[in-house]
């Protein structure tokens, strides 16, 4: 077994909540699950979330990748002290979503040093794949933003 990424085990209702009036809440992002080395959550495909044509908007894909990028460094540091900023992400948008909710899987690719570098796989409810992102996070003193 992998020892675990997680500075200390998260809770997922603390996660939630403190996504309370964000974009995440906005768009409906829900974390759901945790393993030792992945963090995941859900958005649905509705009115929030579609482009004009009734596509899953690549842009709420984009959201839901920093979205668990972000809160996974959160998870990983010690967020007495630090917080992570996003610096890059890009997306490839492999199949159409029109319907239901998609779940997006984060996994680390270097969670050392200041920089992390994410791996975000979205599914559709098929449990096709859907998108796959990278996101790279800077971590920086809380102190610097939070006061």
């Amino acid at each position: 077994m992998i020892d675990s990424i997680w500075h200390q085990e998260p809770n997922l209702v603390d996660v939630n909540l403190m996504g309370n009036n964000t974009l995440g809440q906005n768009l409906g992002i829900t974390f759901t699950e945790y393993s030792a080395n992945s963090i995941t959550a859900t958005m649905p495909v509705d009115e929030r979330t579609k482009q004009p044509f009734g596509l899953l908007h690549g842009g709420a894909n984009v959201a839901l990748a920093e979205t668990l990028g972000s809160v996974a460094s959160l998870l990983v540091v010690n967020s007495e002290l630090f917080i992570g900023v996003g610096v890059e992400i890009n997306a490839n948008h492999i199949k159409a979503v029109l319907e239901g909710s998609v779940k997006g899987i984060c996994t680390p690719l270097n969670i050392s040093g200041k920089n992390h570098v994410w791996d975000i796989k979205i599914y559709n409810e098929a449990n096709e794949l859907t998108c796959v992102s990278r996101f790279t996070c800077t971590i920086v003193p809380k102190s610097k933003f939070v006061k």
